[in-house]
């Protein structure tokens, strides 16, 4: 058993790795992530390699003294493993086994006494370490098997018996082959510390990156990318490629060739072994490696799937389908609800809420604002309340109803293809834990088929509009012949009326009362024929609003002009403006007793000019203006009107850039808030 330099060196390094592993241990048995006698085991296996390094050149590391820290170093990593297996199995070892393993501790230091006491020659000691090492490794073997066995949960744990399976078995060819030879050739010795410099870099990155989570399986499962390509044929190719190099630098400037490469490896290892501990960036990253292509990962991705196909496939409304979307996400991370808001126009509007209790007046978002960008730009999902880690990192665009509630999580952008189509914001839920890899995948793919799920709905409601348009317009193409008709059965009537000049006062009448209604029906086919492209002009509110209280002036109660900002100015078309403020003013005049008021205001809020439409009539449900206020078609005037309305109002109000919210309770009055973008906002 003689060592050379080489040998020195190689033991040398591998108690290097080993003591970063030591320092590894202690880290994570401080935080109760592995058992104690871990860096026990860890810091023995140090002071035995370091023995190694240096028997022969210390006077006092003789051969009795590499016997007794070989026996030690494979009697604490029993003790670990029995110890570990105690602590972390769900069920009982057999007796056998535990007094197999204190039973070979007894009788190894039975053996130790035994060297001391005889003193006995150099040939038979080396005799008993390898028959001992021989044991020993068995039964390492068998601990290992026990403990990987009995731990589903931990895969710390996981990764280093598959480390200890890989010493245990080359230190029982090691050992048995130097009983069959006599002895181990110096380069099987070499091997041996390679053995342990590599599964010691292996433990220690595992145990800087892997810590106790009991919510992970800790089964092993390869990859497919890593099976299907051929890692161990590329490491082969670099092996040899610096292999190589290194046999032509000793061959042009002479020296040891095994020196230089174990030299060349400990630099490299301990220089990765260093960057892993300062680096948490690094650890988070190997981290995300080491579960994707080494453990069966944390959901089981085709049931969640078939679980979201499942909710997604049922038959829902408009107003159903955005709460299914939130129970959709909310029940995957066991979220009470939230709320989702969508497109319309320049901006994000709330749609739906479940369990959320926001103020929907304030919680309006341009879609050109920082906040959206992020999240269609990046695939973005913010963590709300700072705890997030790395999701924190973009908080500072959150807008300010986001910041302050206290109820909210987290934020998730809904992409279709590479466009925002909305976003949603889930609860938070009773037991709040850092996201990792899968949870954000899993978040991302549900977030973009639930996006794609509400356009294929949107899509199909714009569909049935169109069609339902289609008919309107056939309905205006009758209701126009018919005036037509009698357009020219009522100017018959005044021209036949002129021979009636014997009574003055009913001639004179007739062709009052038919000239207007003549006057009447020409408007109303001129507003139904009319196809010209409106014209956006730069207008004061202040002028739009007079025009339409004055349309609206012969109806009780009389709309009533309040405080109203001088200087705000909006660019839109002005009949289509004048007639959206004028529908909404004929709906609360409709809507309000004759002894009520309907009041109109207006000021600025920061870029947007607000115009309140206040009256206190009947009022309606929080479910009605959710459902059908904004809805075409659909009317509470029965034979007054087709229900379009309020729809034309919304839509034409989100092409500027702006919005309605409403505002009304029943027997109380209704609020509307019409904001519109004042012109310094309005794109050129």
């Amino acid at each position: 058993m003689e060592f050379d330099s080489l040998t020195h060196t190689a033991f040398l390094s591998a108690s290097c790795f080993s003591l970063a592993f030591s320092a590894a241990c202690i880290f994570q048995a401080i935080k109760n992530r592995i058992h104690w006698s871990f860096p026990v085991a860890a810091l023995t296996q140090t002071a035995w390699l370091a023995s190694i390094a240096f028997f022969g050149k210390i006077p006092l590391l003789n051969i009795v003294t590499l016997q007794f820290t070989e026996a030690l170093h494979n009697v604490v990593w029993l003790i670990a493993l029995l110890l570990t297996t105690k602590k972390y199995c769900n069920q009982h070892l057999p007796r056998s086994y535990v007094y197999l393993i204190y039973s070979a501790s007894i009788a190894t230091a039975f053996l130790f006494a035994l060297t001391i006491f005889f003193s006995l020659p150099p040939a038979s000691i080396k005799g008993i370490i390898c028959w001992q090492g021989m044991g020993l490794s068995v039964l390492g073997l068998l601990g290992v098997e026990q403990l990987y066995r009995n731990v589903s949960t931990i895969r710390l744990i996981k990764l280093l018996c598959i480390n200890l399976a890989i010493i245990f078995i080359f230190d029982a060819y090691l050992f048995s082959q130097s009983i069959l030879t006599g002895g181990p050739a110096t380069n099987i010795w070499q091997a041996r510390a390679a053995v342990f410099m590599a599964t010691t870099v292996l433990m220690t990155i595992g145990t800087m990156t892997l810590g106790q989570n009991p919510f992970l399986p800790a089964k092993i499962n390869v990859s497919r990318p890593i099976a299907f390509y051929t890692t161990s044929l590329i490491l082969a190719g670099v092996l040899l490629t610096v292999l190589a190099i290194s046999g032509y630098y000793v061959q042009l400037y002479g020296g040891s060739w095994g020196t230089v490469i174990y030299t060349l490896l400990m630099a490299s290892g301990l220089s990765i072994i260093a960057l892993i501990f300062i680096s948490r960036s690094v650890r988070e990253k190997l981290n995300v490696q080491i579960n994707k292509h080494l453990f069966s990962h944390k959901y089981d991705y085709r049931m969640e799937w078939l679980k979201l196909i499942n909710k997604l496939s049922q038959p829902a409304s408009s107003i159903n389908t955005h709460e299914l979307a939130i129970n959709v996400l909310a029940e995957l991370f066991k979220c009470s609800g939230g709320a989702l808001w969508m497109k319309r126009g320049k901006v994000m509007v709330p749609t739906h809420q479940v369990n959320a209790q926001i103020n929907i007046t304030e919680c309006i978002e341009p879609f050109d604002a920082p906040f959206c960008k992020v999240l269609q730009s990046d695939d973005w999902v913010f963590s709300l309340g700072g705890d997030g880690g790395p999701l924190s990192q973009h908080n500072e665009l959150l807008p300010n109803w986001l910041k302050n509630n206290d109820n909210f999580w987290l934020v998730l952008p809904l992409l279709s293809e590479s466009n925002l189509v909305g976003f949603m914001v889930l609860n938070k839920p009773k037991t709040v834990s850092l996201l990792n890899w899968e949870d954000l995948d899993l978040l991302k793919t549900v977030g973009r088929q639930i996006a794609n799920f509400m356009l294929l709905h949107e899509q199909s409601e714009e569909l049935t509009e169109a069609r339902q348009f289609d008919a309107f317009n056939r309905l205006s193409a009758y209701v126009m012949h018919d005036l037509k008709n009698l357009i020219a059965q009522q100017s018959l009537v005044v021209k036949n009326a002129e021979k009636h000049k014997d009574n003055p006062a009913f001639v004179e009448d007739a062709i009052n009362t038919i000239n207007n209604s003549v006057n009447r029906m020409n408007n109303l086919l001129r507003k139904l024929q009319h196809n010209e492209p409106v014209e956006a002009k730069t207008l004061l509110m202040r002028d739009v609003l007079v025009e339409a209280v004055k349309a609206c002036q012969k109806a009780v109660p009389a709309p009533t002009l309040m405080t109203i900002d001088n200087s705000a100015r909006v660019k839109a078309d002005p009949d289509s403006l004048i007639m959206v403020f004028t529908h909404m003013i004929t709906n609360a005049q409709d809507a309000t007793p004759h002894d009520g008021y309907v009041d109109i205001s207006a000021h600025r809020e920061g870029s947007m000019i607000a115009i309140y439409i206040e009256d206190n009539g009947e009022g309606m449900t929080e479910e009605f203006v959710h459902s059908s206020l904004f809805k075409p078609f659909e009317t509470t005037k029965s034979g007054k009107g087709m229900g379009i309305g309020m729809f034309q109002a919304k839509e034409y109000t989100q092409s500027l850039g702006g919005n309605i919210q409403v505002e009304s309770s029943p027997g109380e009055g209704t609020t509307l808030i019409i904001k519109l973008p004042t012109v310094d906002q309005v794109a050129t």
